[in-house]
Parts: C-alpha cells; structure tokens; sequence
C-alpha cells in the first residue's frame, strides 16, 4: 500500500536528531478498522503469546500485551507486509530494503494505573545495530492522560545500555551479563530538568510514532476511565542491524537455537526475518 504522503527530509532529520519522529495520517481508514478488529478479537482469546496483567494494586484497569502475532496470523501479516509502515522504517533508516522482526500488541484498559517504565529496547533482543526501527501504531486516540509514550530526545546516542526489565516481571529472563547493567532511571521525575528534553504527541487513529531501538521511553498510567489504548508496534531492521548475543530469554519464533544465523553478521534467513519492502531501484527489486 502506497503512502499517503511522502517522508520528507525533516522526518529523517528528526528521527536521526531525537531518535523518534510522529509521522501522522498514513493509514486509511478501512486499515485501521481491520487493524483494530484483528487486535481486539486477538486480544479476548487465549493465546500463548498473550500476556494479560490485572492491576497490582486492584485497580479496574488491564494491561494486555501479545507478541508474533503476524507469524500465525496471515490478516497481522497482511499489516506488516502491505501496510505503509515498512517503507515508513526504511524511507526514516534510509535503507534500501527492511525485513519483518517481530510485532507487539499494547493494549491498556480504562483505569489501569500501571505504567509502562522506562526502557530501550535493543537491550530485550538478540540484535545490534542503529537500522532497527519500531513502527508504533496508534489504533485509538492517545495523548497523554491515557498513557502516550513519552521519549527522552536524543538518548539513542548516548551509548548506554540499560538493564532490560520485563513487565510484568518474569523469572530467568535476564541472560549474560544483562543483571550487571544499570536500571534505566525514572526520568518522569526529571520532566523539569533541563538537561533532558522530553517529546510526546497528541494522536489520532492512523498516527504513528516510530523510534530507534535505543531512545528510552516510558508512558504513565491510563487515566481514562473510558477511553481504551491500544497500539500496535512492528518492528523492522535492514542496512547495519547484526545478530547478537542475546540479553533475554526473548526469541523470535524460528531462532531458538540459532540454526543458520552468526553472531555479529547480518540476518538473512528469508523463513525467519523475510523482506517485507524494497525500494523500486535497490539490487533485488522486480
């Protein structure tokens, strides 16, 4: 599915600056009905990726998160592969070509007071490199009464790995010497400090936000006690991303035991990670 306008020259300046751009009206209104029909029937079944975390202080709210939904599901497929969001991640990389990683269901109740801590992401995965990018879907109205994601601008750049905190939290998750790294700090107690500038957008269904896999974000609990949130986040990689040595227990179905794919080396097993777009003039196109 084509654009329906294109990525300009500020939208790759923002995202290389801060990490995160809002590229907002690229999904039509019909992809948006199926994309959240297929995410709120997914979520009222029972499914092995689905996690479902009632409110630890026994609040009315829910949080519901899924992951793979498009390696068994060939209308979240349809989504990934024929949406607008893969050229939106390769025209915001500037890559050639970007294959499918892995996608996530968000979907937070009215009146769930849990939050989502601040994270990075490239930590949770078995994956390096600075051309991975996350597509994040809004399917509902989010701002941040609701639990909008909120970004510290230009943290992909600062070198730094946090230690990657699962929530709900699980045992055995961390590998390696991920226990050893540092805790991402609580950056919503510094929205005052002017060493950091924080970014967050008003959206509306069909915005999306995409951002590298290392600017820390987090979102605050959902304060509505009518308005439901829900997102879907794809994730897609080209150009510099290499395989690695994983810091969780995470897998990406297909990869359990590393069969054709090395460590530092890019990952071209076409069954697990498939070109999903392709630049009209890039080797390989038709």
């Amino acid at each position: 599915m084509a654009l329906q306008h294109p990525i300009s020259e500020a939208d790759i300046h923002t995202y290389e600056r801060d990490g995160v751009v809002c590229i907002r009206g690229q999904f039509d209104a019909d992809l948006l009905a199926k994309s959240l029909a297929l995410c709120v029937d997914h979520s009222t079944k029972t499914a092995v990726s689905l996690v479902a975390a009632d409110d630890a202080d026994g609040g009315p709210g829910r949080t519901i998160v899924s992951s793979h939904m498009a390696r068994t599901s060939l209308g979240f497929m349809d989504i990934v592969a024929n949406s607008p969001a893969a050229e939106i991640a390769a025209r915001l990389m500037v890559v050639p070509d970007v294959r499918y990683l892995y996608d996530q269901l968000f979907i937070k109740e009215p009146g769930t007071t849990a939050p989502t801590d601040w994270h990075h992401d490239l930590p949770f995965w078995p994956f390096d490199g600075n051309d991975i990018a996350s597509v994040w879907i809004a399917l509902t109205p989010v701002n941040r009464d609701n639990s909008g994601l909120v970004y510290v601008a230009g943290s992909h750049k600062w070198n730094t790995l946090y230690r990657p905190n699962p929530a709900p939290p699980r045992q055995n998750f961390l590998k390696g010497g991920s226990g050893d790294l540092p805790p991402c700090p609580a950056f919503h107690k510094e929205f005052d400090n002017p060493e950091y500038r924080f970014v967050s957008w008003d959206m509306e269904p069909g915005d999306c936000l995409v951002h590298h896999p290392l600017t820390v974000h987090g979102a605050g609990p959902n304060a509505s006690l009518e308005q439901r949130r829900v997102a879907l986040s794809i994730r897609y990689f080209g150009g510099d991303a290499k395989w690695a040595a994983p810091l969780t227990s995470f897998t990406v179905p297909g990869t359990e035991h590393e069969m054709g794919l090395e460590r530092g080396v890019f990952p071209a097993n076409e069954d697990v990670f498939p070109v999903v777009w392709r630049r009209a003039d890039a080797p390989g196109s038709p």
